[in-house]
């Protein structure tokens, strides 16, 4: 028996939308109506976010709370730490990123951040403190994944030129392109740079309504700037920091304040006991009685015994 093959073509049919006409433009047009644009992805910044070896669980938290936060970023995997700065710069080009943030640990207890522009430069290295991630704080603002920030500077930016260039570079990272095709096309967060005892606080907030009403998000972090490269992730320093200081020495000298601490303790006991009366200072004679208390009741006493 023979099977016949159906034919399981369809039958094309004709449209019967034929008289399409087509939209008429205007025989006349003002030059000062704007020209509709089609929506274009043109800032595409992209920026690479990692990890070396070395950091604690809560470095990784505050590094996947940056990422939920910026829809541009691409990831990596941890980088191994025989390798140097410089093949950073290889792994964006691979990635087709322009920006990087990195986070390198120290000690399992100190956290770094770089700030780089791939692949001319300049890089800035923080030192990052007072860490507070989003799991940890809790708190009551909230914003939808992928919306677009503002971003809030403080005044001090615009004082100094090492100020200006943080700005900058802050601007490019942290700022997501506009039609991005991750991103939403609304602003309801907004991030704030303040500067305050010749460092960064940042926070993030929720725009609770038109009036300024905010409620904050996380995560929290302080960065204090170390130095700032002309290169990326390398090349001569720019600016350095004066008023920076390495944790291990801030540690070293807590150490011997504490230690000062005891032996001042010490030196003031054995000067107590040396300074301290022993047996009687002075000597007492009965006639001392005389004047204490109510005179008159004493000489009725003293004539009494008489």
């Amino acid at each position: 028996m023979v099977k016949v093959k159906k034919n399981l073509k369809r039958k094309r049919t004709e449209s019967k939308n034929d008289d399409i006409t087509p939209k008429e433009l205007p025989a006349v047009r003002h030059s000062d109506e704007p020209i509709e644009k089609k929506r274009k992805w043109i800032n595409k910044q992209r920026v690479l976010v990692f990890a070396s070896r070395g950091i604690n669980h809560r470095d990784r938290h505050l590094m996947e709370d940056l990422k939920k936060l910026m829809p541009h970023h691409k990831p990596e995997a941890k980088m191994e730490r025989s390798k140097t700065l410089n093949v950073i710069n290889e792994m964006c080009e691979m990635k087709n990123c322009n920006k990087a943030i990195m986070f390198e640990g120290r000690k399992k207890q100190d956290l770094y951040m770089w700030l780089s522009n791939i692949p001319n430069g300049p890089c800035v290295k923080f030192l990052v403190e007072n860490i507070s991630t989003m799991a940890e704080l809790k708190l009551t603002g909230n914003c939808l994944r992928g919306s677009r920030p503002l971003l809030s500077f403080d005044p001090t930016f615009e004082k100094e030129p090492n100020y200006k260039l943080l700005k900058e570079l802050l601007t490019q990272i942290f700022g997501i392109p506009k039609n991005h095709p991750k991103s939403q096309p609304f602003f309801d967060h907004v991030y704030t740079f303040t500067i305050l005892d010749n460092r960064i606080w940042f926070r993030n907030f929720q725009i609770l309504s038109e009036d300024g009403a905010v409620a904050e998000i996380g995560p929290r972090f302080v960065l204090n700037p170390v130095k700032i490269f002309s290169g990326s992730f390398g090349g001569v320093p720019l600016w350095e920091n004066p008023f920076y200081m390495s944790p291990s020495k801030y540690r070293r000298k807590i150490q011997l304040e504490s230690k000062n601490k005891y032996v001042n303790r010490l030196q003031q006991k054995a000067s107590a006991e040396a300074t301290r009366p022993g047996g009687d200072s002075y000597q007492l004679t009965p006639l001392e009685d005389i004047f204490k208390g109510n005179p008159l009741k004493k000489a009725q006493e003293l004539s009494k015994n008489k």
